[in-house]
């Protein structure tokens, strides 16, 4: 089993450094900061199924490193959810077909409400719809499933989740978000002690 184990593992690791990094990362990057940090939107992240669970924890991510986030349930978005979406959000969704019904319809429903609203696409197929309505398209590179059937939502998801940090990681520095702005939004458990560990205020007092 050991021996098995090594292998999913180097399979995961060939599909991360498999990822195709574009030019589109910047666009996306760009976008969130134009959208979210001049114009005062907010990126709201949608998928369905596993690459919605991807999606929402996307979303936490971003809103607890300066850029604030939601999750939009697909499915919620047509029963009445679709009213969270202003003026000027940026849309981040995802789907590794690029091909789910759901989201594809979030596209349009998004647009009857705000024509001019972005799209950020996370896929495996960039000749999908999905694909052909973003302004930056991110491509999983499509990996095979580690799934012994290769059905399973596995892989993908990894990746999925990679280009979710690439995208907070750069944001991050291109708002320059400090240890400071961190420990304001993480009050409490290890991680908010250790934002605070890191400032001081000009008493010598740590942060609070």
């Amino acid at each position: 089993m050991i021996s098995n184990l090594k292998q999913i593992i180097d399979k995961e690791i060939t599909a991360l450094q498999n990822i195709p990094l574009t030019n589109d990362y910047e666009k996306a990057v760009e976008l969130i900061t134009k959208q979210i940090h001049s114009k005062k939107g907010k990126l709201i992240c949608s998928g369905m199924g596993k690459a919605g669970q991807i999606a929402s924890n996307i979303a936490t991510t971003f809103s607890s490193t300066g850029t604030p986030a939601c999750f939009l349930h697909p499915s919620e978005a047509q029963h009445g959810d679709l009213g969270i979406i202003c003026e000027n959000d940026l849309m981040l969704l995802i789907s590794n077909s690029g091909k789910t019904r759901e989201i594809t319809e979030l596209v349009v429903l998004a647009r009857k409400l705000f024509p001019d609203i972005k799209f950020i696409v996370i896929t495996g197929n960039s000749e999908s719809p999905l694909a052909k309505h973003a302004d930056a398209c991110l491509k999983t590179g499509n990996p095979k499933e580690v799934c012994p059937l290769g059905l399973t939502p596995t892989t993908s998801i990894t990746a999925m989740t990679v280009i979710g940090d690439l995208l907070v990681v750069e944001t991050m520095k291109k708002i320059g978000f400090t240890a400071a702005d961190y420990a304001k939004r993480h009050h409490s458990g290890y991680l908010g002690d250790m934002a605070r560990q890191q400032i001081q205020t000009k008493n010598n007092e740590y942060y609070i």
